[in-house]
């Protein structure tokens, strides 16, 4: 579904095939999980894999300084950076001059967001992104 909803958004020309994700950077995005280890939900994840997670991220962004960090998933995000109160959108935080926006989890088990409302989203920090101002 990432692919669905990454097209959808705007930021690739074409529905990219998931073998194709090496070409995400020549869009202007990448993707990363905040936790390496593959896991079905995320409650099979602990907190101090998410932690974890958050700080090798964190030092990933120092080294790259992308523009933008946007990090999958509310609950990822909530528990690597502890910010219980977070909430889908562009953050207060930053690490350094990178801003920060949390991106629903295209999940099958997120089934209150659709593949147009998640594109929505998406749209939004593409939009940021590129300059033009986004709603928080």
């Amino acid at each position: 579904m990432v692919q669905i909803t990454v097209h959808l958004s705007g930021f690739t020309p074409r529905l990219l095939k998931p073998s194709e994700q090496d070409e995400l950077p020549s869009y202007g995005l990448g993707i990363t999980n905040v936790v390496a280890r593959a896991s079905a939900r995320a409650d099979e994840l602990t907190a101090e894999e998410y932690r974890e997670g958050g700080r090798l991220l964190g030092r990933k962004v120092a080294r790259l300084r992308p523009g933008w960090l946007a990090v999958v998933g509310l609950t990822a995000y909530r528990a690597a950076f502890d910010e219980p109160k977070a909430r889908v959108g562009p953050q207060e935080r930053t690490f350094g001059s990178t801003r920060v926006w949390v991106l629903p989890n295209p999940s099958g088990l997120n089934a209150h967001w659709t593949a147009q409302t998640m594109a929505q989203e998406y749209a939004r920090l593409r939009e940021a992104a590129h300059g033009t101002e986004a709603q928080a």
